[in-house]
């Protein structure tokens, strides 16, 4: 049953081990919040970001700790949490990326076929986020196209983060 009462198909939870990741990092974030805050560039800077998001129901900002990858000007970072959910096409938001801030404009890519492409793209340059993703990948380094649909079902997306014009 979910808090509000209604049975919720077994199907539909997400797997044991993406629950347990999800507790993990509610105390590894406290650290990294601190570190990847501060002015200067640290060497967790180089894989992960902090940004500042704007909750859309408490208008409180939010601190959270991001893996990103560089993909020319454009940044990308799964997106399974639900700190997605207070992102807004088009609306800025304040990262803080190597000790410097910067404004950018979010995009959630949700079409799995994308996705797919944009995952490739984050493997390469950073093997070790494919295990965070925990996607199986096919001999031809695809990954699996029935798991990728089933993360995106269940809200993972790909948050794909342009430079906002100046």
């Amino acid at each position: 049953m979910t808090g509000a009462g209604i049975a919720r198909p077994e199907s539909s939870r997400p797997p044991l081990s993406r629950r347990l990741q999800v507790r993990a990092f509610r105390v590894i974030n406290v650290p990294m919040r601190m570190v990847l805050g501060l002015p200067v560039a640290t060497p967790l800077g180089g894989s992960l970001m902090l940004a500042f998001i704007v909750g859309r129901k408490s208008g409180k900002t939010y601190r959270q700790p991001l893996s990103y990858v560089r993909d020319g000007d454009v940044l990308l970072t799964p997106g399974g949490g639900r700190w997605k959910l207070n992102l807004k096409d088009g609306v800025p938001v304040r990262l803080r990326l190597r000790g410097k801030d910067l404004s950018v404009i979010p995009e959630l890519v949700s079409d799995p076929g994308e996705i797919g492409k944009l995952l490739v793209v984050m493997a390469a340059a950073n093997p070790r986020s494919a295990s965070f993703i925990g996607i199986p990948r096919g001999p031809d380094g695809e990954f699996d196209r029935d798991r990728l649909q089933a993360a995106v079902r269940y809200g993972f997306r790909i948050v794909r983060w342009r430079p906002a014009p100046s």
